[in-house]
């Protein structure tokens, strides 16, 4: 029966932490490099030249290219609704005031880093193996909208299924209006978060579901 091959530590450090460490360190130069020059640049041997790895330590962490997109994919999607969702639960008002923070944080993040703002921009596209992360990404902020949604309302909330299919339709918009702006950004962070919470509200507001909730006037 073969021995187990050794695990050891060295200075102090366990091969978890080395492995950790060099994932770490596959993950920066794929961003790096996707970030700033594009997705296409993002290959095996730049990633491992920009690390300072062997190939070796890649297909240790990663199978191919793709999957090491996949990973950057959702670290930056991670942290732009991290930021979205932080700012929009600890932003003082009502609904309005909620969620135009969180959208101005989000878009923030994305006009303050060119980083992120390329990368984000190529998720939008969804193209090739980016087309599972767009979904995902759409996925999560109807989810988060149904979540957080009718409690910032105050009212009671419509059936289940009404609740999705508003949520997806605004999220849906919200995309558009984001994925051009990303392309071709006239608006201010600010701006472009204000018009995004208007429409957003306008289309909750007249939901029959929610008219029936409202006090006449």
């Amino acid at each position: 029966m073969p021995r187990p091959a050794a695990i050891r530590d060295y200075g102090g450090v366990s091969a978890s932490e080395r492995q950790a460490d060099r994932r770490r360190k596959l993950l920066e130069a794929g961003r790096q490099l996707w970030g700033g020059s594009g997705i296409a640049e993002v290959t095996v041997r730049r990633v491992c030249a920009q690390s300072g790895l062997v190939p070796r330590y890649f297909y240790e962490e990663f199978p191919d290219r793709d999957a090491l997109l996949l990973a950057v994919a959702g670290q930056v999607r991670d942290e732009l609704f991290d930021a979205m969702v932080s700012v929009g639960l600890s932003e003082p008002g009502d609904i309005a005031d909620r969620l135009r923070a969180a959208l101005k944080a989000f878009l923030d993040r994305i006009a303050d880093d060119p980083d992120i703002h390329r990368i984000f921009t190529d998720i939008l596209a969804g193209t090739g193996p980016l087309a599972e992360p767009r979904r995902q990404a759409l996925d999560i902020v109807t989810t988060l909208a149904l979540e957080h949604g009718p409690g910032f309302l105050k009212v009671p909330p419509p059936s289940l299924a009404e609740m999705r299919r508003s949520a997806t339709f605004i999220v849906g918009g919200v995309n558009q209006l984001i994925d051009a702006w990303v392309h071709d950004p006239h608006d201010s962070p600010a701006e472009l978060a204000d018009l995004c919470t208007k429409f957003s509200l306008a289309i909750v507001r007249t939901t029959p579901a929610t008219q029936s909730t409202r006090e006449p006037q």
